[in-house]
């Protein structure tokens, strides 16, 4: 049998411009096997996700503030530290950075996401004052302000626990430092050539191929290991 799977989205199943790679549709939903989308994006997104590749919407988002699995939510991270964060940077002259509607905080229920554009010594500067409470996630694609209780690893354990998978039946697949938690949890790590420092040195292998093309390359092998 073809192993669990535990996925990063960004970087990981997308192209170079940030699209989801249509190999994505091909790949993924005939996966004889549970797999969980794990992102720092909001909760609607790799439940969209999994809801057009016909999966079960299995996820961990949020960088594992949220995890959802057999209908259920699970709300692990609390957004008040965040929240006060970035209402003090923005007091201090800090931008957000996302436009007017900023949908990529529309709908985070437990942490704040700032564009790569923001100040990040302010940013940095404003977290440190929380005294512990948040930490700053630099994902390559935001800057997340978040619990330091939370992350993608422990929540994976919770949705594998729920789907009585162990969480060392997964192989994880990612690209940032947001997902090295998952890679210290799972049975076997991936980080694709794009990856930042973090998940390189975290990950059991390091892979020649950039972005899906490198996640490809380990679901093909993940096959033939099968046959």
């Amino acid at each position: 049998m073809v192993p669990p799977l535990a996925l990063d989205i960004d970087g990981t199943l997308t192209t170079p411009s940030g699209r989801i790679d249509p190999r994505v549709f091909e790949l993924l939903p005939g996966w004889d096997a549970p797999v969980v989308f794990a992102t720092g994006k909001s909760f609607p997104y790799p439940v969209a996700l999994a809801h057009f590749l016909g999966r079960p919407e299995t996820v961990v988002a949020e960088n594992g503030g949220i995890a959802y699995v057999d209908g259920e939510t699970a709300v692990l991270g609390d957004p008040a530290v965040p929240r006060a964060v970035a209402e003090e940077f923005e007091a201090r002259g800090g931008e957000i950075g996302w436009g007017p509607g900023d949908t990529v905080n529309r709908w985070r229920e437990t942490e704040v996401a700032l564009s790569l554009d923001a100040d990040e010594a302010l940013l940095r500067e404003v977290a440190a004052a929380a005294d512990g409470d948040v930490v700053v996630v630099d994902t390559g694609y935001a800057y997340h302000v978040k619990s330091p209780a939370v992350s993608k690893g422990a929540a994976l354990e919770r949705v594998a626990d729920a789907l009585d998978v162990a969480p060392e039946a997964f192989v994880a697949v990612g690209d940032s430092e947001n997902d090295a938690s998952t890679f210290g949890v799972v049975g076997e790590s991936y980080a694709v050539a794009n990856a930042d420092a973090t998940a390189r040195d975290t990950a059991d292998v390091v892979l020649d191929e950039s972005y899906m093309d490198g996640t490809a390359r380990v679901l093909a092998d993940l096959r033939e290991r099968d046959e």
